[in-house]
């Protein structure tokens, strides 16, 4: 263990100085490197598999919660270990219960790969807001969906609030980002691509027809824009979730809890008769 205490020290500027775009970009063009924030978080993301390039902890929680981990990789990386009056100047210190991690990034996986041996999976087409993101991966982990696609414009998983708020599972779950809707690889390989959105044309996420579809995407988008018309217009059909008069949309968190229990219930119905 390092004792630290100075937040200005040079060897904690990934902890300090760096933004979670900076991170990711970190040992460009290798992968680069995300903060994990919590105990329970480091954990998921230990066993996952992502390997840790240094901790910071807090001496109270060094002698407290953190200290099997503190036993189990002090030989083997660098762990800096702070006052709590330094510490918890750091943004989003009051969460994290003072333990943080810089972690390497995996290399993504392919399209292909993450659809092969998949049944339902989500699409998150521009969705900016890392809080929505960790919600949406937490709900998707929860309900056992096999995979989540990002396009590049949405909230990298890895950024610290986004795996903050879903507790982790953003370990748990197979994911990737691509540029845009991958609809070709998605028909080669059997899926139904299902957009979720307000049209004329829209049929209820609980459908009878939907509970015949064997491999669904169901595709969820812009907190304030919805999906573009082009990705309507591609997909194999358009669900929604009814409401209350009064009301048209859900949170896009929300609505994917809803929409998942929906499809993964019946990519189960089919597995099983």
């Amino acid at each position: 263990m390092i004792e630290v205490k100075d937040l200005n020290d040079e060897k904690l500027k990934v902890y300090t100085s760096l933004n979670d775009n900076g991170l990711k970009h970190y040992y460009e063009p290798k992968e680069g490197l995300f903060i994990a924030e919590s105990l329970k978080v480091i954990e998921r993301a230990l066993k996952a598999g992502y390997k840790p390039e240094s901790f910071l902890i807090e001496k109270e929680a060094a002698e407290g919660e953190a200290k099997a981990l503190i036993k189990k990789y002090d030989k083997k990386t660098d762990i800096y270990v702070m006052p709590q009056d330094e510490i918890k100047s750091i943004t989003g210190y009051a969460l994290t219960g003072g333990i943080f991690a810089a972690m390497k990034r995996k290399k993504l996986l392919s399209v292909a790969d993450l659809l092969k041996d998949a049944k339902c999976i989500a699409i998150l087409d521009n969705i900016e807001n890392p809080t929505n993101v960790g919600a949406i991966f937490r709900n998707a982990a929860a309900l056992s969906l096999d995979g989540v696609i990002l396009t590049s414009a949405s909230a990298d998983p890895l950024y610290k609030r986004s795996s903050r708020v879903s507790m982790g599972t953003v370990f748990q779950i197979p994911w990737t980002i691509c540029d845009e809707v991958p609809f070709k690889e998605l028909q080669e390989n059997g899926f139904i691509a299902l957009a979720m959105a307000l049209s004329n044309e829209t049929i209820s996420i609980d459908d009878t027809r939907l509970k015949m579809v064997s491999k669904s995407a169901i595709i969820l988008g812009n907190e304030g824009d919805g999906l573009p018309e082009e990705t309507i217009k591609k997909a194999n059909c358009v669900v929604k979730i009814p409401m209350q008069d009064g009301v048209d949309s859900l949170n896009v968190a929300a609505a994917s809890a809803i929409a998942f229990w929906e499809l993964k219930k019946n990519s189960e119905n089919i597995s099983n008769s």
